[in-house]
């Protein structure tokens, strides 16, 4: 016998229980956004490779799997979809109606070792705005995040969105006194808290920045609780720039509008949280079990200069993304995962004597039934094999059927069928011409 071939390390197989949770989720997803007025689109698994690293820089390179083609074009597998956004709404900028709000739920791929919450391959929700400037723009991007959790029974008490300013932060370092052109820098180093040990995080900012300024002094004011705090603390250590003050301010406003948006109890200021990636220009965001225990659920914030970048008309944009794993594994750990409803539907028995001696199987009646159930819209299934008629009602059961109609040789012979309702028990005779051509106005049918 041959060697069975497992699959790709850091890939998951779903069989069909398993990709009843996906759908669930992506159901989920997809009723959220459309009811926040966001419409799906979807792009290509393949782009170049330089759509990636135009957006992050030669180093995205180790973590896509890329492929050349046989022209010798550079190509990879999308790690991401916020490129390919980027890439399509430049494209027609000129045409498309603002604001634009659209929404996507792709397969993505990222080559890195695969670890709890971070996988190879996996789903996303991806969610952008664009063309919206001001700040109500972020925080209905937020509340389209929070209305997810709320969507799949998580509560304040088990997730938090923790919300920040890339301008605040770019403000407390100047002030701080790290020059404008190491602020990048500041922010790759800043965005592995959390994902590193502290020790680790500050060996990397000494060797980086010089130890200018120092960072435990850093840490310490990343450590406040509140704006509140924060503005004290700034201001009594002869830091409050005008620039730091009003992004203060600003990021101020944002939880006011949370708030009106009545998901303040989910939303907390999170000094720390900075984002790696260089193109976000203001609020950033990412969600974190309040247990502490996961990686971020979600994360995004404010990218104004992204389609620029891509080569087309500068244009404000906020979005985020939310992958399955994460989610999923924070359902898991709750014991809040859902039990996955897959029946509705109807099994059509066969009662007939003499099956098991030979009689054809299944029968005419058998077949027509079931067919004209699924012309009507309704799942239904039936015994290939010979089978009591206990055992084909269990496997009913089984698959959550809603009906049985049972076919028995003296039914069919006055023209009628035996019609059990496996929920409640309760068994009715019914016409079988009217079930062949009403079949959703006879189940409908009072008993």
């Amino acid at each position: 016998m041959a060697e069975l071939i497992p699959a790709v390390k850091g890939t998951r197989d779903f069989y069909p229980d398993d990709y009843a949770r996906i759908t669930w989720l992506q159901d989920a997803w997809r009723r959220v956004s459309l009811r926040h007025g966001f419409r799906e689109f979807e792009g290509p698994t393949l782009e170049y490779v330089e759509l990636y690293t135009r957006k992050s820089g030669d180093e995205i390179v180790e973590q896509l799997f890329s492929l050349t083609d046989r022209g010798g074009r550079n190509l990879a597998m999308r790690p991401e979809m916020t490129p390919t956004l980027a890439r399509m709404v430049a494209a027609r900028a000129g045409s498309l109606p603002k604001p634009i709000k659209w929404f996507c739920m792709p397969r993505l791929f990222r080559g890195e070792r695969p670890q709890r919450g971070r996988l190879r391959e996996f789903f996303q929700w991806n969610v952008d705005l664009l063309g919206v400037p001001g700040i109500v723009a972020d925080a209905e991007c937020i509340l389209a995040a929070v209305d997810l959790f709320r969507e799949v029974g998580l509560a304040p008490a088990d997730v938090a969105m923790h919300i920040n300013d890339r301008r605040l932060v770019a403000a407390l370092l100047a002030a701080l006194g790290v020059a404008e052109d190491r602020i990048a820098a500041a922010y790759a180093i800043l965005d592995r808290v959390g994902k590193l040990p502290i020790d680790e995080v500050e060996r990397r900012w000494d060797e980086a920045m010089g130890g200018q300024p120092a960072f435990k002094r850093l840490w310490s004011i990343l450590s406040t609780q509140s704006l509140a705090d924060l503005r004290t603390r700034v201001e009594r250590d002869g830091l409050a720039t005008d620039a730091l003050l009003g992004a203060v301010s600003e990021l101020a406003r944002l939880f006011e509008i949370l708030s009106e948006f009545d998901i303040g109890d989910y939303c907390l200021f999170d000094v720390r949280i900075v984002r790696g990636l260089a193109y976000y220009t203001g609020p950033v965001f990412e969600a974190y079990d309040r247990g502490g225990k996961l990686r971020a659920i979600c994360g995004g914030g404010r990218y104004d200069q992204l389609l620029e970048l891509m080569g087309g008309r500068p244009l404000p944009a906020v979005g985020f993304g939310m992958g399955d794993v994460v989610l999923l594994e924070l359902l898991s750990d709750l014991k809040r995962t859902p039990a996955i409803e897959t029946g509705g539907g109807v099994v059509v028995a066969d009662a007939r004597a003499g099956r098991g001696s030979g009689a054809p199987h299944p029968s005419t009646q058998v077949l027509r039934i079931t067919a004209a159930l699924r012309r009507a819209g309704l799942p239904a299934e039936f015994a290939y094999e010979p089978a009591a008629i206990g055992k084909q009602l269990a496997r009913g059961a089984e698959r959550q059927a809603r009906w049985a109609v049972i076919v028995g040789d003296e039914t069919v012979a006055r023209g009628v069928v035996q019609l059990k309702d496996l929920g409640t028990g309760r068994q009715r005779e019914v016409q079988l011409d009217a079930l062949l051509y009403e079949p959703a106005n006879v189940l409908k049918a009072p008993p």
